[in-house]
């Protein structure tokens, strides 16, 4: 038999920007709606962020089999469905004449070739016509956040600005519309930038997916269904607010999620950091989410709250939560308050205004008697990586100078197997201070007590665990450490030094988490 390969397996692999999905995705994804659905006249489908067809292809191949009984013509429930159940918003002018080349074999609807006999305009239900960004006076665009000196663009160019999220339905189709099931994989966010890079002005990329699923639950849809970065459950997702986050997980209408730790598991060689996920979100559900996690070929099913911790963010990874639970049992339930990331420093600990941050170039190379205070900034900015200031200089939190602390860099690390996670931590004098580039750690209000020498070292071994490492891990999964991914790592008793075999024994894990952790976190140079 001659093999026709499917041109949409072959789109699916083009971009880590917006991602094209695959037929076999796109049905997994499909498989989480009660499949009655397909067997109904009336149900109606949307995707508002069409790319190549592929969900409405799918969607139409199934209604076009449930409704074989209630309208046996073919041509006649091919328009029907066409015309009355299937929708789609596309994202560009690109977009919209391959995914119409994909639902109705033909880039115009009314073509020659369509496969519908309905229609008498080009676009069908498959819909695209270019916006523009909406201008403050702050120069971002008041729909999408765009910024106006990157997206001010002649009509030659792309805008990107997504119909969807700029635009009400009334104004897309010229009618209202009510649809049953909104289905799509939306851009995942709004930047030159590729997902896991910074944009070109250096800031990190805005996530732009969160626009889309608000947009979407506007509509009141009976079920929604999307695929997005999964970053956003561990509030690690750029430009994804913590708000925002509590309010998806906090009103429980998640029915089932299907997280991928590595997202080349799901889109075969796109690497996005923090792995995939997609999910069926039905607003008049309220409960436990059956949540799935894949990794290396083993899928893990838990049935239970997304934030059964309490802590804000979802434990994605199911051998993580076993662990979690161990440390609980000793400690008490949420560590009685007693998280390491209560002695880790805000991020921009000291610097100010531009004080301080790292092109601040206020320091010189050689201490003298005005310039004495040891300041860490970063080895490529200097080869030792201190210089020194005037203690003049510090624009806040003096009163942590003359303290023993720990340093550590704020965006190191790696992830994934045999990965270090935070960069190296190192003693902080009396008399020091650091750059934006580390994060301070240990005692920090003016009224706590001021640790040792001693503490810090025991501090730094124990940051030089395995285990303390691996906990962090389970909430930092970009290059970024801020102090929320400490959450879950207890503090401990620092008048002594710490190893992973103490750790191991205080919280009783079993030879296989110990071999699990053993393999995902490399010993730290």
């Amino acid at each position: 038999m001659k093999y026709s390969p499917d041109i949409l397996n072959c789109l699916a692999n083009l971009s880590s920007d917006e991602v094209f999905t695959s037929p076999e995705l796109a049905n997994r994804m499909l498989d989480l709606l009660p499949q009655e659905l397909f067997q109904s006249p009336k149900t109606r489908f949307l995707d508002p962020c069409s790319k190549s067809g592929v969900f409405l292809r799918e969607i139409t191949k199934r209604l076009l089999i449930g409704l074989e009984d209630q309208i046996p013509d073919l041509q006649e429930r091919i328009d029907h469905v066409m015309t009355q159940q299937v929708f789609g918003i596309a994202c560009t002018d690109l977009t919209a004449e391959m995914s119409r080349r994909t639902l109705y074999c033909s880039k115009q609807a009314n073509g020659e070739y369509s496969v519908s006999t309905a229609f008498h305009d080009l676009q069908g239900n498959l819909l695209y016509e270019r916006c523009h960004h909406t201008w403050n006076a702050q120069g971002r665009c008041e729909y999408c956040g765009a910024s106006k000196s990157e997206y001010l663009r002649t009509e030659s160019r792309e805008t990107y600005a997504y119909p969807f999220i700029h635009k009400s339905i009334k104004e897309i189709f010229h009618k209202d519309m009510q649809f049953d099931v909104i289905i799509g994989n939306p851009p995942y966010q709004l930047s030159k930038a590729t997902e896991n890079s910074t944009s070109s002005n250096g800031a990190f990329a805005s996530a732009i997916y969160p626009l889309f699923i608000e947009q979407a639950n506007k509509l009141n849809p009976r079920y929604l269904i999307m695929i997005t970065p999964s970053r956003w459950m561990t509030k690690t997702g750029q430009g994804v607010s913590d708000e925002w986050v509590d309010k998806m997980i906090s009103e429980n209408h998640f029915v089932e999620m299907h997280d991928y730790i590595d997202s080349t598991e799901c889109f075969a060689g796109v690497d996005i950091m923090g792995g995939v996920s997609y999910f069926l979100y039905e607003p008049k559900y309220t409960g436990k989410c059956k949540f799935v996690s894949h990794y290396k070929g083993v899928s893990v099913e838990i049935v239970d709250y997304l934030d059964s911790y309490k802590s804000g963010i979802v434990i994605r990874d199911s051998r993580a939560r076993m662990i979690v639970d161990k440390v609980i049992e000793v400690e008490g339930k949420y560590y009685n308050g007693k998280s390491f990331s209560t002695i880790v420093g805000p991020s921009h600990f000291y610097d100010k205004s531009g004080q301080l941050n790292t092109s601040w170039r206020g320091y010189v190379v050689n201490e003298d008697s005005e310039h004495s205070v040891k300041y860490y900034l970063n080895k490529r900015v200097e080869a030792k990586g201190f210089a020194w200031i005037k203690e003049s200089d510090i624009p806040k939190n003096n009163h942590t100078l003359d303290r023993h602390k720990v340093f550590i860099p704020k965006a190191n690390g790696s992830f994934g197997e045999d990965a270090p996670i935070l960069g190296v931590p190192f003693y902080g004098e009396p008399g020091s201070v650091c750059s934006q580039t580390y994060l301070y750690i240990g005692h920090y209000h003016v009224e706590d007590d001021d640790l040792t020498e001693k503490e810090c070292q025991n501090i730094i071994s124990y940051i030089k665990t395995k285990f303390f490492r691996y906990m962090v891990s389970i909430k930092k999964n970009t290059q970024d450490a801020p102090t929320a991914v400490y959450q879950f790592v207890p503090i401990q008793d620092f008048s002594h030094p710490w190893t992973d075999d103490m750790l191991y024994e205080k919280y009783g894990l079993d030879k296989d988490e110990i071999a699990f952790i053993e393999s995902m976190i490399r010993p730290m140079e």
